[in-house]
């Protein structure tokens, strides 16, 4: 029997040897503990799911007619972003570089990417780190892609989310994550993507949605006077769709710590807690206002708590975090509720509850974040805390990294939208006679009349209704004239 490899026991530096080691030459498993590295991989399948998770959620909040747009879109960007990804996105944000803007390409195709520690911890390979990164970005493209609601063209669409992440998310992930990056030297404290993630593909849902202009209501079925606004297709697939996203941000906050420790735990039990207090928050308002709840208001809740807590996470004491959810929740609840003051059809709610939700939630990390939470992965040590710990300055960074990067997504976003509907062939908007019809309709070869629907309109919005309606007395004729007798009493 042969003997195994004799182990790794201090890494080269890194420009003499990006792989970590020669694994033909050595045991590049050693230095790492496989506890750590089951944690980062579980959570990285658990935190996959929260991409088509997105996809089902905005699904039932679509009419019927659009509805299977959002799955489309959700596995596009499982694959169509992965692959950009693997191309260029990780090298970008994750590069052994000293500038503070952005990285550069050695890391492209993940060719030098193997057993060297991750920059965001030594406890794990870069190679790992590089694994569970993806799900970031894919959830960061879909939470965004749901501004085309109803309306979008779908070739545009997707161009937009792959220009979207090169020039927003990479760059914003590079200031915050990457140690390099100026957020990161100023000391900005953003757990799990609260930037990069909630409040960049908010704002650039916003700025998409502004672009695209209001849906068309041609019937005057708008339940608000102000701004379009129609109930989804399905509470059953968005109540669904949230269950599997809590599911899943357990993982994404719970694993941020990068090793597997009592602040994993600590992380895993902000991020319930958060959810639990913006779900009850929200329905509570809503019945206030109301008078009845609704699945889709405390979905809303829920989301919003785990938004407001995406910053916070592995930064707060866990007393604290029931209450980050509900103020998050009551923010996005009075954002959603009066965002018609802008005019602006954001339907989906992604600008209320992800982009003003996750700057509220890096407020309030800011005034709770304190100096012992960190210390719990026992690597994190030094870090000052926010108001809690009477560290003052603090919130002038959280204010910063908010503001910074709900500027960056909204003003780089409108000049992409903007480039993108000049070039021939792919203006932004459908046309009226597809979008009345829906998306779905106009895209998908699954689309069937008799299982979706095409709302309330058909081949001709004039007598629709009297067409279908005598269709459906003549099988229902035929149904009962095949029925036997007996049957029928």
């Amino acid at each position: 029997m042969s003997e195994g490899l004799p182990p790794v026991t201090e890494w080269p530096d890194y420009s003499s040897q990006p792989l970590g080691a020669n694994p033909m030459e050595q045991d590049i498993n050693a230095p790492y503990n496989k506890g750590d590295l089951c944690w980062l991989l579980v959570s990285t399948c658990l935190c996959w799911q929260i991409t088509p998770a997105i996809g089902f959620l905005y699904a039932g909040m679509h009419r019927r007619k659009s509805a299977l747009t959002m799955v489309f879109q959700s596995l596009f960007c499982a694959c169509a972003v992965g692959i950009q990804y693997w191309l260029y996105g990780y090298s970008l944000y994750m590069s052994h570089t000293s500038n503070p803007i952005l990285g550069n390409l050695t890391k492209g195709v993940l060719y030098n990417v193997l057993a060297y520690p991750s920059l965001a911890s030594s406890d794990v390979p870069d190679i790992l780190y590089a694994t569970f990164g993806v799900t970031f970005v894919t959830v960061t493209a879909m939470i965004l892609a749901g501004a085309m609601l109803e309306r979008g063209r779908l070739f545009p669409s997707m161009l937009f989310l792959l220009c979207w992440t090169t020039f927003v998310y990479y760059f914003l992930a590079y200031w915050e994550w990457n140690p390099s990056g100026w957020l990161a030297q100023l000391g900005v404290l953003d757990f799990a993507g609260s930037g990069p993630v909630h409040i960049a593909s908010g704002f650039g849902a916003l700025a998409w949605s502004c672009m695209l202009g209001k849906r068309r209501d041609p019937l005057g079925e708008s339940q608000h006077p102000r701004i379009p606004h129609f109930r989804g297709h399905n509470p059953f697939l968005v109540g669904i769709g949230t269950v599997f996203i809590w599911f899943g941000w357990l993982a994404f906050n719970g694993a941020s710590t990068a090793n597997l420790s009592i602040r994993s735990i600590y992380a895993v039990l902000n991020t319930n807690l958060a959810a639990c207090g913006g779900g009850v928050t929200w329905a509570c308002l809503e019945y206030l206002h109301a008078r009845k709840f609704s699945i889709v208001g405390f979905c809303s809740g829920i989301i919003s708590g785990l938004v407001g807590i995406t910053a916070a996470a592995g930064f707060v004491p866990v007393y604290t975090s029931c209450l980050i959810g509900s103020v998050t929740s009551v923010a996005c609840f009075y954002t959603n509720k009066y965002k018609y003051f802008i005019s602006i059809d954001e339907g989906l709610d992604i600008w209320a509850i992800h982009g003003m939700g996750g700057v509220v939630g890096d407020i309030l990390t800011g005034f709770f974040a304190a100096d012992f939470v960190p210390a719990l992965d026992g690597v994190s040590t030094g870090n000052p805390g926010g108001w809690w710990n009477r560290h003052w300055a603090q919130m002038g960074y959280q204010l910063a990294a908010a503001l910074t990067c709900a500027a960056w997504s909204f003003g780089v976003s409108c000049l992409l939208l903007f480039i993108i509907d000049k070039i021939p062939g792919l203006h932004l908007r459908a046309s009226e006679e597809d979008e009345l019809m829906g998306l779905d309709q106009k895209y998908f070869s699954d689309y069937d009349m008799e299982i979706y629907g095409m709302g309330q309109y058909g081949a001709s919005i004039e007598g629709t209704r009297e067409h279908r309606a005598s269709n459906t007395a003549g099988v229902s004729d035929r149904a009962s004239d095949n029925v036997s007798p007996a049957k029928r009493d």
